[in-house]
């Protein structure tokens, strides 16, 4: 099984490298695309992959990955069949997944037995975008339980005590939302990221994980330098992977991936 995403990024930070996670939508163009594109993803250097679950109403998504979801659900894909894949994968990819879901699926199929299903799956890490901070403890304890880390999301316009407490209760890393808005890939990254990751970085010791308008290596090593631990890439994969397919992935990855490990 993967190790744990808090464990991984220990040992991303002991050799002072910064997390490429990249995101997929499960079943965007199909599923059997999306096993070849974790397959691709963990060996062109991906440390954690986020993997999104299609829902019909991604408020937080922009237009690319809400099409995607749209796409993956008129294909009748299923929670069942998204946590099956990972299952069938888990031994060949060591890079941990994270998923991405709303919560009306997890309200749907039940707090305990959706937890339980994706630790079976070797799910190793949980977002859930309008999960509120004050109810994050109906995931949060559960979670630990079964082995997954649930990642809460840090919005720029976050005060400074909220940021802290959004700090405390995040497990594996915070999620630090860099614009105001939806997902998508935008061409310049906010100036406000140096800031926020400061703050955060002064109340606690937990790795920070950047998302959100990342679309380029050069942006992407940006944000390292100004002190991310990890960054996070899934607009732009989408794209690549609904409109070029699994070879525009690998080579997007690599990109990333030589971009983070830059010395320059």
């Amino acid at each position: 099984m993967p190790i744990a995403i808090s464990e991984q990024f220990r040992r991303l930070q002991a050799q002072s490298r910064c997390a490429l996670i990249p995101f997929i939508t499960a079943g965007d163009p199909d599923l059997a695309t999306t096993a070849q594109a974790l397959l691709t993803l963990a060996h062109a250097g991906a440390d954690i992959i986020e993997l999104g679950v299609p829902y019909s109403d991604p408020l937080a998504d922009g237009s690319v990955i809400q099409a995607a979801a749209t796409r993956a659900l008129k294909r009748g894909t299923t929670l069942t069949q998204v946590l099956e894949l990972v299952h069938t994968l888990s031994g060949q990819i060591t890079a941990p997944i994270v998923l991405f879901s709303y919560y009306n699926p997890i309200l749907n199929r039940g707090v305990e037995p959706f937890l339980k299903d994706i630790a079976q799956a070797g799910v190793r890490g949980l977002v859930v975008p309008d999960l509120p901070l004050e109810e994050a403890h109906v995931l949060a304890q559960p979670a630990q339980d079964y082995g997954v880390e649930l990642t809460l999301l840090a919005a720029p316009t976050s005060p400074p005590e909220r940021l802290a407490a959004i700090a405390r209760q995040s497990q594996g890393f915070v999620y630090l939302v860099s614009v105001t808005g939806v997902t998508g890939a935008r061409q310049a990254v906010s100036e406000k990221i140096p800031h926020l990751l400061r703050q955060l970085h002064q109340v606690t010791e937990k790795p920070i994980g950047v998302g959100f308008g990342v679309s380029q290596p050069e942006q992407a090593q940006q944000i390292r330098d100004w002190g991310a631990d990890g960054v996070i890439v899934g607009s732009a994969f989408v794209q690549r992977l609904y409109e070029q397919g699994i070879p525009a992935v690998q080579t997007f990855c690599q990109q990333l991936r030589q971009a983070l490990d830059s010395n320059d």
